[in-house]
């Protein structure tokens, strides 16, 4: 190889590969999780709080691999993955119709889905009831469960990585790809947001939404040691009108070209979203137009 590449948000010259062979080379035993750190290390590769990026070396580390640039050490562990969700049981819950006011539940509890019970009943919510269901998460992420006051679930949410490369947000915060590459992180998707089909309270869906919105920048803060600024989501055009976001007062930028990252010969023909954005703060973009911190 002869030319710089760019994986995983880094440009690799022909010497980063070359020392990520070395490094393989020389070191035998190291497991593909030493030899994560240890790239990180030599790279100060680091999150906002000074954490090791090591999710994203991985990552990185496979896409190499399947270039046929390097060769990676065997896992010493199974992949997980293949075997995540096999054994999850549903949890039962009240699937009965609730319709009513929105002052007739209050007052609603928005709660952090970590814990094991909290956890499978926000998975059986959008496994049976969200169009996109769900499978894994990777990387940061917060999920809440929204209870009425009586305890039933009326509604799940999904916070997560922000896309790369979206040409209308990019345009509406006015940054340079060495911004982005830098700031990405404090810019949050909204990427499951479920009520389900049982469930018919007028305006519940802009009420959570700006629950969740007021909790968001201290639990992401509590949970990794840095806050958000920006909020985004994408809303299929085919399937929903954006209602319940244009009454919580996201602003729709523009929308999708219907390609994604991986149509190298435009053949690849995915929906079109509506891109809404979210400002935490004020001054969001004088955060995320900053080349260093």
């Amino acid at each position: 190889m002869s030319k710089t590449i760019r994986v995983q948000g880094r440009d690799l010259p022909p010497s980063d590969i070359a020392y990520i062979g070395k490094q393989i080379a020389e070191h035998p035993e190291w497991h593909r999780t030493r030899l994560s750190r240890e790239i990180c290390a030599a790279w100060a590769w680091q999150d906002e709080v000074g954490r090791p990026k090591d999710m994203a070396c991985r990552t990185m580390l496979l896409k190499l691999e399947r270039r046929g640039l390097l060769t990676l050490p065997p896992p010493k562990r199974p992949n997980v993955n293949q075997f995540r969700g096999k054994s999850f049981q549903p949890v039962l819950h009240d699937p009965s119709a609730l319709k009513t006011t929105l002052r007739a539940i209050q007052p609603i509890v928005l709660i952090g889905a970590d814990r094991e019970g909290e956890a499978q009943l926000w998975q059986t919510l959008l496994t049976q009831y969200h169009y996109l269901g769900f499978t894994t998460r990777v990387g940061q992420s917060l999920r809440y469960v929204a209870k009425a006051c009586n305890g039933r679930p009326v509604a799940c949410l999904l916070f997560g990585a922000a896309a790369w490369k979206t040409a209308a947000r990019d345009s509406y915060i006015g940054w340079t790809p060495k911004q982005r590459e830098r700031n990405i992180s404090r810019v949050v998707n909204n990427m499951r947001f479920l009520i389900p089909p049982w469930v018919k309270v007028p305006h519940l869906a802009s009420h959570l939404l700006a629950m969740a919105l007021r909790r968001l920048p201290v639990d992401w803060q509590t949970k990794y040691g840095f806050q958000p600024v920006l909020v985004e989501t994408f809303i299929e055009q085919e399937r929903f009108k954006g209602t319940c976001y244009k009454a919580a007062n996201w602003q729709c930028v523009g929308s999708t070209t219907g390609r994604t990252r991986q149509d190298q010969n435009h053949t690849i023909k995915v929906p079109i979203k509506d891109i809404y954005l979210y400002p935490l703060c004020r001054d969001f973009r004088t955060t995320l137009c900053t080349e260093e911190r």
